[in-house]
């Protein structure tokens, strides 16, 4: 194997000059506002602004930023037609000895190149004075590299009415938005005090948090205005809180029972009167918030459930109906090579209560008898097959009818797989040394380009190296996700319990990994 030692570099290019004449890349002009730029006890519900040249309005719904916020969008005109001007007019009551800031983006263009007037602003107060001060900050992602674009940056006034609450109930004094291309923010024309800041990306445009839609980010203690500080915000996704979703028939003698929240201390149990010998199974569906109730046949037009979560406790009718019945279905869950360290499985879509090994075989390319034991994972619903597996071999795997057997007393018929793995040389490694580690444990993850889990090492105590081998040519991402709770993944925060999600570190740079080298990589931690 090549051993190679990557280096952080830095490239630099040079933009080159089109050909065919010169390209008009100078902005529009603002000649004239009526009324004037930073006009002081403004009353007035229309403004007009004229240009050197002529203007279009591209993308203003997204673009224009009103701070503080309107019940009401301001109508514009015109739009969608090249115009020296535009008339601004004001629908809504506004405030008393207020700042108001119109903050455009890059919605006004030039009409010929498209040229925008980068993050022009209007600025008027309905006092005596403008407010001047300013709020600067950078957003992130608490679990990606990039953030969403047009998060929504927002103050609320600190006074005797405040509570955390505030965020899902009114709408802030002061508003920003990072727009398409931006990770730093600054709220400006602010007065003195006392402020609540935090960011959203806000789905529904409302400037209100929705739990369900919204990513939020949250300083934890008021921040005070005037200030140098710059405030990082991590944007991150918090998990619903608990409510129960009304269960329906999906199957003849299958219900499903939805949730919002998480999965842990969710009871559901049957109320109805049942004979004796009525059985069940509950098991979750792969990647839903969706459990699977699975019940033997019972002679009922309905049944009553209850579904409970610590004091939450709320009773469900389903009325059945005559439908199709599940048929076992046996599927391979990984791809068509075999992989060298991750076990292999088989998945079921109706939980198995019996398996006979007896009636299973593996076999070596050579013909050559594989010993192996199998694993019920997943509710029962997944089959691990544990054996040594080598590089360079190809195993077939043979299952006799009945070597399978489903909750409903359903058994398998004849199933057989044929398993390649890959040579040692096709797959890559990295090596990966950890300097200024102090705290554990970590999470230390290998992830594509996609930001899916291809490897991990879970480190409870300190350690300062790490093995990733078996690794598709591909490029790589290193990620180290700080364990706070011990729980080995990665928790999101919570708003109202004022808790960040855990902290994530990323290797600065990419790794491409390329079949049969060795990537020795030194990740430096801040």
């Amino acid at each position: 194997m090549w051993v190679v030692i990557i280096a952080l570099t830095t490239n630099c290019a040079k933009r080159g000059t089109p050909t065919g004449g010169a390209k008009d890349t100078i902005p529009p002009v603002l000649l004239d506002a009526n009324p004037k730029q930073g006009t002081t006890n403004f009353k007035n519900k229309s403004i007009r602004l004229t240009f050197d040249e002529f203007v279009k309005l591209k993308d203003i719904q997204k673009q224009l930023i009103v701070s503080p916020p309107l019940t009401l969008f301001p109508d514009i005109v015109p739009q969608g037609v090249p115009s020296k001007y535009f008339d601004i007019k004001i629908s809504d009551t506004l405030k008393e000895n207020t700042t108001y800031v119109f903050n455009f983006g890059q919605s006004v263009t030039d009409n010929n190149e498209g040229n925008p007037l980068p993050f022009f602003k209007y600025v008027f107060s309905t006092g005596s004075y403008i407010d001047s001060l300013s709020v600067r900050g950078r957003i992130s992602d608490a679990l990606e590299q990039k953030p969403d674009n047009f998060v929504t940056v927002m103050l609320y006034e600190l006074n005797e009415s405040y509570s955390d609450s505030v965020v899902f109930k009114e709408r802030p004094l002061y508003v920003t938005n990072t727009l398409d291309s931006l990770r730093d923010f600054e709220i400006s024309n602010v007065k003195a005090g006392k402020y609540l800041l935090r960011a959203l990306k806000d789905k529904n445009s409302n400037y209100l948090y929705d739990q369900k839609s919204d990513k939020i980010a949250f300083w934890e203690e008021p921040i005070s205005v005037p200030s140098d500080s710059v405030y990082e915000l991590k944007l991150f996704k918090e998990i619903n809180n608990y409510k129960a979703i009304r269960p329906s028939q999906v199957a003849s003698n299958r219900i499903q029972f939805g949730y919002e929240g998480t999965l842990a201390g969710i009871e559901i149990n049957p109320i109805s009167p049942l004979p004796p010998d009525f059985k069940y199974a509950i098991t979750k569906e792969p990647k839903k918030d969706t459990l699977n109730f699975w019940y033997s046949p019972v002679d009922v037009d309905s049944l009553l459930f209850t579904v409970g979560k610590e004091q939450k406790i709320d009773t469900f009718t389903v009325k059945l109906k005559k439908l199709k019945k599940d048929s076992l279905q046996i599927a391979n869950t990984q791809s068509s090579s075999l992989s060298l360290k991750i076990p292999f499985s088989l998945s079921s879509n109706i939980p198995l209560v019996a398996t006979d090994i007896s009636k299973m075989k593996i076999f070596d390319k050579d013909t050559l008898s594989v010993p192996f034991d199998v694993t019920l994972k997943d509710d029962n619903r997944k089959l691990q097959f544990n054996f040594k597996v080598e590089p360079s071999q190809v195993y077939r795997l043979q299952m006799l009818p009945e070597a399978l057997t489903d909750f409903y007393g359903v058994s398998s018929d004849t199933l057989q797989y044929t398993l390649r793995t890959k040579s040692l040389s096709d797959y890559g490694t990295i090596k990966l040394k950890l300097s200024n580690a102090k705290v554990f444990p970590i999470i230390v993850q290998i992830t594509n380009e996609k930001g899916e889990v291809q490897d991990e090492i879970y480190a409870e105590s300190f350690q300062s190296e790490f093995l990733f081998e078996y690794l598709d040519p591909a490029k790589y991402f290193i990620r180290i996700i700080e364990d706070v709770n011990n729980n080995r993944v990665w928790d999101t925060g919570n708003y109202l319990e004022k808790l960040q999600p855990e902290r994530v570190l990323y290797y600065p740079t990419v790794v491409t990994v390329r079949a049969n080298w060795v990537y020795e990589e030194t990740f430096t931690l801040q």
